[in-house]
């Protein structure tokens, strides 16, 4: 059994430009281009599934499933779409995303350095993310 059920987790600012990339082991990682594709398309699809709803108030693609994996997104009230590609059936992903989205606010948009929607370079981000993917990978070793 793998030691997590992340493969990767992608932070898209609201113009749908990736400003986050991280790659936790998957078995094809993509190379630069491929992940900014991969932020292009899943938020042309979030923004054409909120127009296409049949529902008045639809957020958008919250999870979309397939065969070898399963893809968590979590959109911020700023247009933040913060999303993880996870093994199939991996439990408590939406709460995931919503303590990455508090790490972001709090280690990302409150660094005096740092620009709005531009990619993120901040260590203290890095290093507590790391902290929380690590209790998540020792949570689902448990299941």
């Amino acid at each position: 059994m793998a030691l997590a059920a992340i493969y990767s987790l992608f932070i898209i600012n609201k113009s749908g430009g990736l400003i986050y990339y991280k790659d936790y082991g998957s078995a094809g990682r993509m190379d630069t281009n491929d992940s900014l594709r991969l932020a292009s398309l899943w938020h042309s699809m979030h923004a054409i599934s909120q127009q296409l709803s049949p529902t008045h108030g639809c957020t958008g693609i919250d999870l979309l499933q397939a065969h070898n994996f399963d893809l968590h997104c979590f959109q911020s009230l700023t247009g933040t779409k913060f999303f993880v590609v996870c093994e199939t059936g991996a439990p408590n992903m939406e709460m995931l995303l919503k303590v990455i989205y508090e790490l972001y606010t709090d280690f990302v948009l409150k660094n005096p350095f740092y620009e709005m929607e531009m990619p993120i370079r901040c260590e203290l981000f890095d290093l507590n993310l790391a902290q929380v993917i690590q209790k998540d990978r020792v949570a689902l070793l448990g299941r």
